[in-house]
């Protein structure tokens, strides 16, 4: 446990990055399962930009990694290019 005041403070806030974290990460991933869902070619393409703008937030605030940013931004445009 704890004992200084300033320790006490790191753990409460981390708590709060942690869910806020959480929250982001969960809303990313619901929306990109409902875009995987999308079996529309114009509706998914006017859903890219939401999406990958979505994505490139979460790079910015450090949820997740660049890498992942851009392998999952390549999936949905793969998946945009091969619909029929």
């Amino acid at each position: 446990m704890a004992n200084h005041i300033s320790a006490k403070k790191r753990i409460r806030s981390n708590d709060k990055k942690r869910l806020r974290n959480r929250y982001y990460a969960r809303t990313m991933r619901n929306s990109l399962r409902s875009f995987r869902n999308i079996e529309n070619k114009s509706e998914a393409t006017e859903k890219i930009p939401e999406m990958t703008s979505m994505i490139d937030k979460l790079v910015k605030r450090g949820i997740i990694h660049k890498n992942k940013a851009a392998n999952l931004k390549s999936k949905i445009a793969r998946k945009v290019n091969t619909m029929a």
